[in-house]
């Protein structure tokens, strides 16, 4: 957590030093880093508190259709079991987003260490029931199609196993793989913010383009629509209505953002999935090329490692983790003995 020594190239990077060594930032790019992929995620989870009014903001009933949940969702996240499932889901998601920032800001994690810790376990505890709801919810959410289940399903098991391997490293002390796998986790769970993006650009595209349609139960579209204008649109409601055929579902045509809303609750629900995998494959890229492309602060985690492991009396020290060693064909980590480690440092520095 060095300090720059280097004078600054002019007053604007000199201002910004002021602004980001006090946070326990060293080099602008990793500031400039932190402030897009957490601002990306604060500012999102901000604009979503108001979610955690349940019946006001997010299902409410009197609202005429204008709610945090997309069209006709709130048909079934007013039943249970999908109730407690997005319940569950909001009111630990959204806290956990708005804490594990905090756990990225490395003067916390250098100078409040219990701090960072219990943070730590509380976002892990926090997210992982909200991955159990929206596990629960899956089945319906946006019409939960094979699509979205399954990119829901490898969601959920990518950020629990993302956790897995950063608590296990973390206890062994291999503290460059717990921050590797922390990054990862948290990459993943971003995805639901890239979803929203790429899910609004290609429903209004695909509305556009027309002949796509999806398949929704009549009482979901009565929950929208009410009686009259459901028959009125789709008149095969009408053994849904008088008792022959409860079950009644439509095709309906994708239309954003100037359909009706069953048509953009349509649009929404044809594209998620498509949107969610295209989401998580650029997150899981974005991260893999950040840390390739930060291996100082790899390699000096790396040698923290050793020494606390080494401190520890572990036969092996730098090793205790899962590192890439023990399971491929790495070189042999060799540790820096501290004169190095400081030169190696200035060079590093010194090549920014």
């Amino acid at each position: 957590m060095a300090k720059d020594s280097r004078p600054p190239v002019n007053g604007f990077v000199g201002a910004m030093r002021k602004v980001y060594n006090p946070l326990g930032f060293s080099k602008g790019y990793n500031f400039v880093l932190f402030f897009i992929t957490m601002g990306y995620l604060f500012g999102f989870t901000l604009s979503r508190l108001e979610y955690l009014s349940f019946r006001g903001v997010f299902c409410n009933p009197h609202s005429s259709g204008a709610t945090g949940a997309a069209p006709g969702e709130c048909y079934y996240y007013l039943q249970n079991p999908y109730k407690i499932g997005i319940q569950l889901h909001l009111y630990t998601i959204l806290p956990a987003a708005l804490l594990v920032v905090l756990q990225f800001v490395p003067i916390i994690r250098h100078k409040l260490r219990l701090f960072h810790r219990l943070n730590g376990y509380l976002v892990i505890t926090l997210s992982l029931i909200s991955s159990a709801g929206a596990i629960m919810i899956l089945p319906h959410a946006f019409g939960g199609d094979l699509a979205i289940q399954t990119y829901g399903g490898a969601l959920v098991i990518s950020t629990t196993l993302a956790y897995l391997m950063a608590y296990v490293n973390i206890k062994l002390l291999q503290i460059d793989q717990h921050r590797a796998w922390m990054f990862r986790a948290w990459a993943y769970f971003s995805t639901i913010i890239t979803l929203r993006l790429i899910q609004v650009s290609a429903g209004a595209i695909i509305s556009l383009l027309g002949g796509w349609y999806v398949s929704r139960p009549c009482a979901q579209i009565n929950s929208i629509l009410g009686q009259t204008e459901t028959l009125a649109a789709y008149p095969s409601c009408s053994s849904f209505y008088d008792g022959t055929n409860p079950s009644q579902h439509v095709a309906v045509a994708a239309g954003f953002p100037k359909g009706t809303a069953v048509e953009i609750a349509a649009a929404m629900g044809v594209t998620f999935g498509a949107a969610g995998w295209l989401a998580l494959w650029l997150h899981v890229t974005m991260v893999e090329i950040y840390l390739r492309i930060t291996p100082a602060e790899s390699d000096r985690l790396r040698q923290v490692s050793y020494e606390r492991q080494f401190a520890r009396g572990s036969k092996r020290p730098g090793y205790a983790g899962l590192v890439a060693e023990h399971f491929g064909d790495a070189k042999p980590y060799v540790p820096l003995a501290p004169e190095m480690l400081t030169k190696a440092l200035d060079v590093e520095s010194a090549s920014h």
